[in-house]
């Protein structure tokens, strides 16, 4: 069994607090990606799981094992690193052999692990290259390979995407993702690229300040973020976000922001019963933003084009609503101009209002 468990996990460097209050477990065979900007602390929280950082205080266990105290080397975990860390002067096959070879295992059983492992990524016909004759796909086989020999409980995987080519990204991230699967092994997997952890993790845990802001699904944080701050990073472009204020009661809520106003349904509305603030944060995602012929007051919104982007599948329009602007996600076909009105229908089953100070969700 290989649940890794991090219960109130505290690092501090002096005074720096890098990770507060951590709590997470992994699943056996869970693929968990660990999700935030530089400095949220995700790379810490891998390298105090691998032993490659002292916890300040909590607990880590693996399985039903304490390992706070347990070297790196004794934990059974393999680490695929940002930058690979190749030996350069070590064939593919030496690289690969390193880890079972210092642990003094048979010749034959190193050389059968290693061509399994070659034959499980395809690099067979590298094993007697160097590093550098190597491209960078290449050589984060190779780290990964080198991992899988050792048949460890757990793979710890830290950005080891960030220095491949975008299409390169897209293809290894895939074979990374059918590589879980054929293993079936717990794995942990840092990165700043939401894309890559919603297209690779079976849970997202996302990250802001050293501490949690959500775990759930992909889905789960696409649909029912937490926070303004999950709403902005999950989803490419990012959500839109602007202040309205709250009028009516009951079952006839509207949000007005300069200009623009936008009726609730009752069903939002509703739940609006009580609340006291006056203003509130609007979140709508570019998707969630489409023209329509006509403008109607509080069902749709009229705007001024500034920014057409044309990416191939998809059109992104960035215009300006008067008090705050918007980018839309409108058809690959669509004939829309700059500086020129449109008007945009925004679907209000998938608007998000969250707290102006606290800036939790309130739906």
């Amino acid at each position: 069994m290989a649940e890794v468990r991090l219960e109130k996990v505290v690092k501090k460097f002096d005074e720096v607090v890098a990770v507060d209050d951590f709590n997470l477990t992994i699943e056996d065979k869970e693929f968990v990606v660990l999700v935030g900007p530089s400095g949220c602390g995700k790379t810490t929280t891998l390298r105090m799981i691998a032993g490659l950082e002292s916890i300040t205080s909590g607990n880590v266990f693996i399985g039903e094992q304490l390992i706070n105290k347990l070297p790196a080397k004794d934990r059974n975990i393999a680490m695929v690193f940002q930058n690979y860390a190749l030996y350069p002067h070590m064939t593919v096959f030496e690289n690969m052999a390193f880890s079972l070879e210092m642990r003094k295992r048979p010749k034959d059983e190193v050389k059968q692990r290693v061509q399994e492992a070659a034959d499980i990524l395809g690099i067979q016909h590298l094993l007697a290259r160097k590093p550098k004759q190597l491209s960078g796909g290449q050589r984060q086989r190779v780290a990964v390979g080198r991992a899988i020999v050792r048949k460890p409980e757990v793979f710890l995987f830290d950005e080891p995407l960030s220095n491949l080519d975008a299409k390169l990204r897209v293809q290894t991230r895939l074979e990374l993702k059918k590589l879980h699967e054929r293993l079936a092994t717990t794995a942990v997997y840092v990165t700043h690229d939401q894309v890559e952890a919603m297209t690779m993790g079976d849970r997202i845990v996302v990250m802001k300040d050293g501490l949690i802001q959500q775990v759930g699904s992909p889905l789960e944080l696409y649909d029912e973020p937490a926070n303004k701050f999950v709403g902005g990073f999950i989803g490419s472009p990012a959500m839109n976000f602007f202040n309205a204020e709250l009028n009516g009661a009951a079952e006839t809520v509207s949000l007005q922001a300069g200009d623009v106003r936008i009726e609730l349904p009752p069903e939002k509305s509703s739940r609006l019963a009580g609340y006291k603030e006056e203003t509130v944060i609007v979140g709508i995602r570019p998707e969630d933003l489409k023209p329509a012929p006509d403008h109607v007051d509080g069902k749709t919104i009229r705007c001024t084009v500034e920014v057409v982007e044309p990416i191939g599948n998809e059109t992104y329009v960035d215009v300006n609503a008067g008090s705050f602007n918007l980018i839309a996600a409108v058809g690959r076909k669509s004939q829309i101009k700059p500086h020129t009105t449109l008007v945009l229908s925004p679907t209000i089953d998938n608007l998000h209002l969250f707290e102006t100070e606290s800036e939790k969700a309130i739906f």
